[in-house]
């Protein structure tokens, strides 16, 4: 199973192509409600673990955060600062994702913030360089994607895709969650 679940990471990797610096895309992304209010809970790819780890888990894996590689974004000085001093010496970092883009680019391939797990057990999450071809290279901006291979989809992989970031799908995953809530109290005090 591979797959692209950050609705913010696939915004800032479908809208990074080399001419504007990485941070100021990352800027925007905040400035129009697709990033946490601190960006490096997107950036540091902790949410994409912590996704990969439960549906590790639902396929039987004893699996955890810490078991596997998870190539953060944000930078090791940036860490620990306040969010405005992180944006504002992002800049100071943007030709290490250049770099990489570049290269991906020489290559005829584009950058995609991916999870991976194996049969096996082996996970990883992280930056990788994927073909133009590739159906993480054909999504709208901030979706999701998942891509199943196995005997049965092998040589066609099974591919899930949708909406993964922004006001509108955190409010409607929200509601839902408010209704499931409202059902489950109802049931345990009674009312039908």
């Amino acid at each position: 199973m591979r797959g692209i679940f950050s609705g913010t990471l696939a915004y800032l990797f479908n809208v990074y192509d080399g001419t504007k610096p990485f941070s100021e895309i990352v800027r925007a992304a905040k400035e129009s409600g697709y990033t946490e209010p601190d960006p490096r809970d997107d950036l540091s790819g902790m949410d994409v673990a912590r996704k990969l780890t439960i549906l590790a888990r639902e396929l039987g894996l004893d699996i955890g955060i810490g078991d596997f590689p998870v190539r953060s974004l944000v930078p090791d000085e940036l860490q620990d600062c306040p969010v405005d001093e992180f944006l504002e010496r992002l800049p100071g970092f943007d030709e290490d994702v250049d770099e990489f883009y570049r290269k991906a680019a020489a290559d005829g391939k584009q950058l995609r913030y991916v999870a991976t797990l194996d049969a096996g057990g082996n996970a990883s999450v992280g930056l990788e360089a994927v073909g133009d071809d590739h159906p993480f290279c054909n999504i709208n901006l901030t979706d999701n994607i998942v891509q199943f291979e196995s005997a049965r989809y092998s040589e066609n992989p099974l591919v899930i895709q949708g909406p993964g970031a922004g006001p509108d799908v955190t409010a409607g995953g929200i509601f839902s969650d408010l209704l499931r809530l409202a059902n489950y109290l109802s049931k345990g005090l009674g009312y039908v």
